[in-house]
Parts: structure tokens; sequence; C-alpha cells
């Protein structure tokens, strides 16, 4: 998997989001769906951070 630094700004989870966009028919395996799934990961940890559900 792709290593990428976490995401510390909304300008950066903006982008982030934007780049999955992208990535979104990517095929497990491929470097494209390696990408992806860096992506939603630091996506992930910025959302449980920044906009937890409250429940």
């Amino acid at each position: 998997m792709t290593t990428r630094p976490s995401i510390k700004s909304e300008q950066e989870y903006q982008a982030a989001l934007e780049a999955i966009e992208q990535l979104l028919e990517a095929e497990p395996g491929t470097p494209e769906g390696e990408e992806f799934a860096a992506l939603a990961k630091l996506i992930e940890e910025y959302d449980d951070i920044h906009y937890p559900i409250k429940g």
C-alpha cells in the first residue's frame, strides 16, 4: 500500500476527496487500487477526528 502523510487540514481533506473520486473504479491489487485504499484510510482517520458520528 502507498504510504502517505496524514491529512492535516480541510484543504488537504478536500484534495483527498477529489483524488479518491478519480479512483472509484480502480481494481484491487493495481497501483490505482492501492492508492484508493491509502486515501480511503486517511480520509476515514480525518473523518473520525473532525466529523465524528455521535450516537
